[in-house]
Protein backbone atom coordinates (compact mmCIF):
# COMPACT_ATOMS: atom_id res chain seq x y z
CA UNK A 1 0.00 0.00 0.00
CA UNK A 2 0.75 3.52 -0.35
CA UNK A 3 2.86 5.45 2.78
CA UNK A 4 3.28 8.84 2.77
CA UNK A 5 5.79 10.06 5.33
CA UNK A 6 5.82 14.03 6.44
CA UNK A 7 9.39 15.74 7.74
CA UNK A 8 10.39 18.73 8.62
CA UNK A 9 8.46 20.43 11.30
CA UNK A 10 10.22 22.61 14.12
CA UNK A 11 10.03 25.62 16.24
CA UNK A 12 9.58 28.71 14.65
CA UNK A 13 9.11 32.23 15.59
CA UNK A 14 6.33 34.15 14.11
CA UNK A 15 7.35 35.55 10.38
CA UNK A 16 9.53 32.52 10.22
CA UNK A 17 9.42 29.89 7.71
CA UNK A 18 9.83 25.98 7.17
CA UNK A 19 9.56 23.63 4.24
CA UNK A 20 7.60 20.30 4.86
CA UNK A 21 8.70 17.49 2.51
CA UNK A 22 6.31 14.57 2.02
CA UNK A 23 7.95 11.23 0.91
CA UNK A 24 5.67 8.62 -0.87
CA UNK A 25 6.98 5.35 -0.92
CA UNK A 26 5.04 2.20 -2.21
CA UNK A 27 3.34 4.16 -5.25
CA UNK A 28 4.34 7.15 -7.09
CA UNK A 29 2.70 10.73 -7.38
CA UNK A 30 3.13 11.34 -10.33
CA UNK A 31 -0.51 11.78 -12.62
CA UNK A 32 -2.09 12.30 -9.11
CA UNK A 33 -2.69 15.44 -6.88
CA UNK A 34 -1.83 15.96 -3.73
CA UNK A 35 -2.98 17.95 -0.64
CA UNK A 36 -1.46 19.12 2.33
CA UNK A 37 -4.05 19.30 5.75
CA UNK A 38 -3.45 20.46 8.93
CA UNK A 39 -4.51 19.82 12.74
CA UNK A 40 -4.45 22.48 15.32
CA UNK A 41 -4.51 21.72 19.20
CA UNK A 42 -8.18 21.00 19.80
CA UNK A 43 -9.68 21.27 16.05
CA UNK A 44 -10.51 19.06 13.15
CA UNK A 45 -8.30 18.45 10.88
CA UNK A 46 -8.30 20.67 8.05
CA UNK A 47 -7.37 21.09 4.44
CA UNK A 48 -4.46 24.06 3.59
CA UNK A 49 -4.06 23.24 -0.12
CA UNK A 50 -2.96 21.28 -2.76
CA UNK A 51 -1.29 20.67 -6.40
CA UNK A 52 -3.08 18.53 -9.22
CA UNK A 53 -1.27 16.94 -11.66
CA UNK A 54 -1.12 19.35 -13.89
CA UNK A 55 0.97 21.54 -11.26
CA UNK A 56 -2.00 23.76 -10.64
CA UNK A 57 -2.22 25.00 -7.25
CA UNK A 58 -4.80 25.98 -4.87
CA UNK A 59 -5.08 26.82 -0.76
CA UNK A 60 -7.10 28.30 1.59
CA UNK A 61 -7.73 32.07 1.93
CA UNK A 62 -5.89 31.96 5.50
CA UNK A 63 -2.65 30.97 4.08
CA UNK A 64 -2.78 32.34 -0.11
CA UNK A 65 0.47 34.06 -0.37
CA UNK A 66 1.97 32.62 2.33
CA UNK A 67 2.24 28.76 1.68
CA UNK A 68 3.57 27.40 -1.62
CA UNK A 69 3.21 23.65 -2.23
CA UNK A 70 5.27 21.99 -4.93
CA UNK A 71 6.19 18.69 -6.06
CA UNK A 72 9.34 16.74 -7.43
CA UNK A 73 7.88 13.60 -8.97
CA UNK A 74 11.31 12.11 -9.81
CA UNK A 75 12.22 11.92 -5.83
CA UNK A 76 8.22 11.14 -4.87
CA UNK A 77 8.18 14.26 -2.85
CA UNK A 78 5.39 17.13 -2.25
CA UNK A 79 6.59 20.00 -0.42
CA UNK A 80 4.84 22.64 2.08
CA UNK A 81 7.00 25.48 1.60
CA UNK A 82 6.01 28.05 4.70
CA UNK A 83 6.64 31.72 5.17
CA UNK A 84 5.46 34.75 7.54
CA UNK A 85 4.19 32.20 9.42
CA UNK A 86 1.49 32.99 12.16
CA UNK A 87 0.58 31.46 15.60
CA UNK A 88 -2.52 29.90 14.51
CA UNK A 89 -0.33 28.00 12.12
CA UNK A 90 0.66 25.93 14.93
CA UNK A 91 -0.60 22.66 13.90
CA UNK A 92 -0.13 18.74 12.65
CA UNK A 93 0.48 18.86 9.02
CA UNK A 94 -0.35 15.84 7.02
CA UNK A 95 -0.21 14.92 3.58
CA UNK A 96 -2.37 13.40 1.43
CA UNK A 97 -3.35 12.19 -2.02
CA UNK A 98 -6.47 14.41 -2.36
CA UNK A 99 -9.69 14.41 -4.60
CA UNK A 100 -11.35 16.46 -7.65
CA UNK A 101 -14.03 17.94 -5.12
CA UNK A 102 -14.38 21.34 -3.49
CA UNK A 103 -13.21 21.27 -1.05
CA UNK A 104 -10.84 18.70 -1.97
CA UNK A 105 -10.78 15.48 0.42
CA UNK A 106 -8.44 13.23 1.34
CA UNK A 107 -7.94 9.59 -0.74
CA UNK A 108 -6.68 7.06 1.76
CA UNK A 109 -8.42 6.59 4.88
CA UNK A 110 -5.01 5.85 7.07
CA UNK A 111 -2.96 9.05 7.99
CA UNK A 112 0.77 8.99 8.89
CA UNK A 113 1.96 10.43 12.13
CA UNK A 114 2.60 14.27 10.34
CA UNK A 115 5.13 17.20 10.48
CA UNK A 116 4.20 19.31 14.23
CA UNK A 117 4.80 22.98 13.82
CA UNK A 118 4.75 25.47 16.27
CA UNK A 119 4.97 28.99 15.78
CA UNK A 120 5.84 31.11 19.32
CA UNK A 121 5.10 34.78 19.89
Amino acid sequence: QVQLVESGGGLVQAGGSLRLSCVVSGGTISGAAMGWFRQAPGKEREFVGGISWSGTTRYVDCVKGRFTISRDNAKNTAYLQTKSLKPDDTAVYFCNNISTSLPPLPIHDSWSKGAQVTVSS
